[in-house]
């Protein structure tokens, strides 16, 4: 939807409870709605399941959100929503408190993999999305970096994160005997290949099941230190 998720005016949101007891929210649909997407997946993600699973009629929810598309940002903002709470940007350490802020929201993402993959890469246009944004930017604002710089900088740390966040996600919805093979690989197979067909590749053997886990802090680290290096 153009212009992100809309808000519905007040007076169409319903104050009685549904037939199960809940009283009706936006926070409390997006409550049932990441529940239902880390439970089943995105599929389960649609107005008629939603109210069901409320105890409410599916027209309820159009009070509070006019489509599944407005669902899929509210979502996404919620993830950002958990990778703000508790977090204290500290200024004066502007590279540690960023890479806090990288490792939080790669761990939102772990907790809720479905939903990271359904919304993680959207722009909500919201306010937690809004204020991560500011919060970036004003690190890197404390590190030197002028303003065009720091969008710059927050652009490929942010899109590094999510885009970690994504594959390990993606990981974790493998059947086992396929994540298994994987992990097993390297090895296994990899232990197998010829030296002269693939010299390096045979050289690091013994290395390669380095591989089986996540390079998502490894990368963030070599990310924070080149920009760390960079001109202010």
């Amino acid at each position: 939807m153009a212009g992100g998720a809309t808000r519905v005016p007040a007076e169409r949101k319903r104050r009685r409870p549904t037939r199960s007891g809940t009283v009706l929210s936006s926070d409390a649909i997006v409550d049932k709605a990441l529940a239902l997407v880390d439970e089943n997946g995105a599929d389960s993600l649609t107005m008629r399941k939603l109210g069901q699973a409320l105890g409410a009629d599916p027209s309820a929810v159009y009070r509070y959100f006019r489509s599944v598309e407005d669902l899929h940002l509210a979502l996404g903002d919620r993830l950002i929503g958990e990778t703000m709470t508790d977090f204290t940007p500290d200024p004066t350490d502007w590279r540690a408190s960023l890479r806090d802020f990288g490792v939080r929201a790669y761990h939102s993402a772990q907790r809720h993999p479905r939903a990271a993959l359904l919304s993680g890469f959207r722009v909500t246009r919201l306010p937690n999305e809004q204020r991560a944004i500011d919060t970036g930017l004003g690190l890197l604002r404390a590190a030197g970096f002028g303003p065009r710089d720091a969008v710059r900088h927050y652009h490929a740390f942010i899109d590094t994160v999510l885009g970690h966040a994504a594959l390990d996600a993606a990981v974790q919805g493998l059947r086992p005997e396929q994540r298994e093979g994987d992990e097993g690989a390297w090895g296994a197979v990899y232990a197998e290949v010829s030296a002269e067909t693939y010299p390096h590749l045979h050289e690091a053997r013994p290395h390669l099941p380095l591989m089986r886990d996540s390079a998502f802090e490894r990368a963030l680290d070599l990310l924070l230190a080149a920009i760390d290096a960079s001109p202010r």
